[in-house]
């Protein structure tokens, strides 16, 4: 199976880029891929075993999607490993990088869109959350 890797630097500390990444309050603000669409719920159990889930929907109702996963793995201000109800995987790793996170994402490819559209779209969801992390 194809992996694909992206990844930003956000100008905040591991503590905060790690806090808006995981409570659903800040989840609902950065989880879409672009400024037509939106994520209305989140849950999050951020333990080995628990549950992510997340609404994501276009703002004008023509099309959504449930996305769940389950977690692998969770250390801490450091890696979160998740399997998506799919069967793929992505692992997301924060790096303290002089003050700023580096925060870099690997995921399983799917079969049903191409490479560069997956790409896009998660890459476009992480500048989502530089950006609201960086304003926050």
């Amino acid at each position: 199976m194809e992996q694909i890797t992206v990844k930003n630097t956000v100008n905040a500390p591991v503590a905060k880029v790690w806090e808006l990444w995981t409570k659903p309050e800040h989840i609902t603000k950065w989880n879409f891929a672009s400024d037509d669409w939106h994520c209305p719920k989140a849950e999050n159990d951020l333990k080995v075993g628990g549950k992510l889930k997340s609404r994501m929907e276009a703002k004008d109702g023509s099309f959504g999607f449930d996305f769940e996963a389950v977690y692998d793995e969770v250390i801490d201000h450091k890696k979160i490993v998740y399997t998506m109800t799919d069967g793929r995987k992505a692992i997301t790793d924060f790096e303290d990088v002089d003050g700023k996170t580096e925060v870099t994402t690997t995921f399983d490819a799917e079969t049903t869109n191409s490479v560069e559209m997956q790409r896009g779209g998660w890459q476009a969801i992480l500048d989502n959350f530089k950006a609201y992390t960086e304003k926050s």
